[in-house]
């Protein structure tokens, strides 16, 4: 078989796993309309309920909005991972798996059904911002590259919920990851700034991936934190590359590999 017709097949397959996902949307919207709900809740009661930020400069929706954003993203590692994990648990990968179609296509389905409601949630977000006065004060360019980065990272966490969900197997496991996904995305810069914390813990957590794109997209948006001057503040940008691509290229072969294994 050519590489032209199994370049062919790959896409039909890999769309039709997207389209089944999507399919997914139609028939539980209430699950789409709260996955949606769910950080415009968190938004407008950080902004309304507790109305400031610690060791904020300026208007704290400015700073408040790209940190929901970034934290939004990685949330979506759940979101994955309940998905697959629920997929794994009533056999529809192992029937994928057992028919003629390319190995990585449910992956790819998987992946750009991800996506796609990423981006459905980023739109949502930001059009609840300027709802509530927030506003970019950049160019059109710079503001794509924000949301650019930012679905840099979700792709980095769709990734990282395939693997952990070929490993957990159970979709009550996914609690076990909620644990680790809280406390490791609020002990980022999105909603409070590390300059009014303990110097111990203020430089580790400018190091933290998600501090680091929420810090590039504030940039990106045109309302960049105080400069400090450390390094990993001022290569934020670098950084927030940096951070996704790294954990793809550990993540990404990982899900491959155990994707391939399963029930060998």
């Amino acid at each position: 078989m050519s590489t032209v017709t199994n370049l062919h097949w790959a896409t039909a397959d890999s769309w039709t796993m997207t389209r089944r996902e999507l399919a997914h949307w139609a028939r539980q919207p209430v699950r789409v309309v709260v996955g949606l709900a769910f950080p415009v809740m968190m938004l407008l009661m950080f902004h309304y309920l507790i109305g400031g930020g610690r060791g904020v400069e300026g208007e704290f929706k400015n700073y408040l909005l790209p940190g929901m954003l970034t934290m939004t993203m990685a949330f979506g590692l759940e979101s994955t991972m309940l998905s697959v994990t629920q997929d794994l648990g009533k056999g529809i990968i192992d029937r994928f798996r057992s028919m003629p179609m390319t190995p990585g296509a449910v992956l790819i389905g998987r992946s750009i059904a991800d996506m796609l409601q990423s981006a459905l949630g980023l739109t949502v977000m930001l059009a609840v911002g300027y709802a509530i006065g927030w506003r970019p004060h950049s160019t059109p360019a710079s503001s794509l590259g924000a949301v650019g980065l930012l679905l840099l990272l979700r792709f980095a966490m769709l990734w990282i919920g395939i693997h952990l969900a070929m490993l957990a197997g159970k979709p009550e496991l996914v609690q076990a990851v909620q644990i680790l996904v809280w406390p490791a995305s609020f002990l980022s810069n999105a909603i409070a700034s590390p300059d009014s914390m303990p110097a111990w813990l203020g430089a580790t957590i400018e190091w933290n991936p998600i501090s680091a794109t929420a810090t590039a997209v504030r940039t990106l948006f045109g309302t960049p934190p105080g400069a400090d001057g450390s390094w990993a503040t001022t290569h934020a940008e670098l950084l927030a590359v940096a951070w996704p691509l790294a954990l793809i290229a550990v993540f990404l072969p990982l899900a491959v590999r155990r994707f391939r294994g399963l029930n060998r």
